[in-house]
């Protein structure tokens, strides 16, 4: 009989255990009809807690990644399975239980005493998405497919598109979908699927976003919305406002401004140190209710869901590295697992802050990954006991080593980098700059005139 049988499914996730506890990964499982029949050295229990561990622990092999899991239950370091055993029993898996796992655990965690998360009693969440390169083979690019050039040769490695509901506040994501570089309707398409996840909230996406279907989903499902758009989209008032904003009608493309298809919208547009105008449309009507100048203002929070993802894909996932999993139905489980993973993540951050009376954004996230990845390796099988003290230990280092201080007001150029190469792309006569310290931005309001 293999040693592991009966110990592997003491393996706990250190820190992480307290919300992805076994009787949730059980309960997922039997949703799921994963859960095991009999007893075997790599359970249904273990395997997902790997495959949380293979996230936590990118940059590892194999074996290296079940060591850091096993190594404190005594002889189970001594018998680590073959990297193919891992791999059939993540195919027996498969991406559904992690995907359950993350549906459970997902949602927004900012208290209501953290006033930066909300905005006139609505919760401020943003939508938007970003893309993961994954292995390059037969299936792979045919399930995500990728860049192309000019005569349609493939550039690059396949590329798989995650799109996410995230809190502004804390960098939690809310709800997520994944689907492919091209195809399915983008990133808009995914993004209306999460609309049921946003009621009650205050939404903000870019100006890839506005469309008419997606403004019925959000607000049929109670959120209201703040997205930026071109300035050709809504560009022809109806009913200018008091404070310069006006009304119209957003429609499909070809239909008339009176077609009962269309959506009314509220446009703001202002410019940014007298720069280009910017628009902005909102369901938020009434002006004296939802100030223009506020909702300007807000707009630029949407900037945090960038945040966020830079602690996923480079903090977490490291920079420039491929997915590890060379099957697209590996690849969705380790997306669903990094996107877990990166979630209770900023609980952590969420607890220690709330602890010390801080804003989760003080809190280095590079810094509780380390801490985190270090509580799985000194973690003893059952002992809630150990972890307690390691969490007490993080929280007393919030202020002397976890705190990165308030955020200053920076600034960093923007360039272009080819998909096939890591150097960064510039026009001959531009200058690259560093990140720079800037003053506050000026935001102006840029009145409608009634035609």
């Amino acid at each position: 009989m293999h040693p592991w049988i009966g110990l592997s499914d003491e393996v706990r996730l250190g820190l992480l255990t307290e919300w992805i506890v076994p009787e949730l990964v059980d309960e997922v499982l039997t949703a799921c009809g994963r859960l095991d029949a009999k007893p075997r050295p790599l359970s249904s229990r273990f395997m997902v807690y790997y495959v949380l561990a293979l996230a936590l622990f990118q940059q590892d092999s194999y074996d290296d990644v079940a060591e850091n899991l096993v190594g404190a239950l005594g002889e189970m370091d001594q018998s680590v399975p073959n990297k193919s055993s891992f791999t059939r029993a993540r195919q027996q898996l498969g991406a559904a239980p992690v995907e359950g796992v993350f549906r459970r655990v997902a949602g927004a965690i900012a208290p209501r005493t953290l006033e930066a998360a909300f905005w006139r009693g609505m919760r401020v969440a943003a939508v938007d998405g970003f893309l993961l390169d994954v292995p390059e083979n037969d299936t792979t690019r045919a399930a995500f497919g990728g860049q192309v050039d000019s005569v349609g040769r493939p550039i690059g490695f396949p590329q798989a598109r995650v799109v996410t509901l995230t809190e502004t506040g804390t960098h939690a994501t809310i709800d997520a979908r994944i689907g492919s570089f091209k195809g399915g309707g983008g990133e808009p398409a995914l993004a209306t699927e999460m609309a049921g996840s946003a009621a009650g909230m205050l939404v903000i996406m870019d100006r890839a976003f506005p469309g008419v279907a997606l403004w019925k989903a959000y607000t049929r499902a109670g959120a209201h919305l703040l997205i930026r758009a071109r300035t050709f989209v809504a560009a022809k008032p109806m009913e200018v406002l008091p404070d310069g904003t006006y009304l119209t009608r957003m429609n499909l493309a070809g239909q008339r401004r009176s077609h009962p298809g269309g959506v009314t919208v509220r446009v703001i547009d202002y410019q940014v140190d007298g720069g280009e105008t910017a628009r902005l449309l909102t369901d938020l009507l009434d002006p004296e209710s939802w100030p223009a100048e506020e909702l300007a203002a807000l707009y630029h929070e949407r900037w945090e869901v960038e945040s966020a993802y830079r602690q996923l894909k480079t903090c977490q996932r490291g920079k420039t590295e491929v997915l590890r999993s060379a099957s697209p139905e590996l690849v969705r489980q380790e997306i669903w697992a990094h996107l877990t993973l990166h979630h209770c993540l900023n609980r952590i951050i969420m607890r220690l802050a709330d602890g010390e009376g801080l804003d989760p954004d003080r809190i280095s996230f590079v810094k509780v990954l380390k801490h985190t990845r270090r509580s799985v390796v000194l973690q003893a099988g059952q002992s809630t006991r150990r972890l307690g003290q390691f969490m007490k230990r993080m929280a007393t280092k919030v202020v002397r080593k976890l705190d990165n201080g308030l955020r200053r007001l920076r600034a960093a150029d923007r360039y272009t980098r080819h998909p096939v190469s890591q150097y960064i792309v510039r026009k001959k006569d531009q200058v690259r700059r560093g990140t720079r310290r800037v003053p506050e931005k000026v935001i102006t309001l840029t009145p409608a005139i009634l035609q």
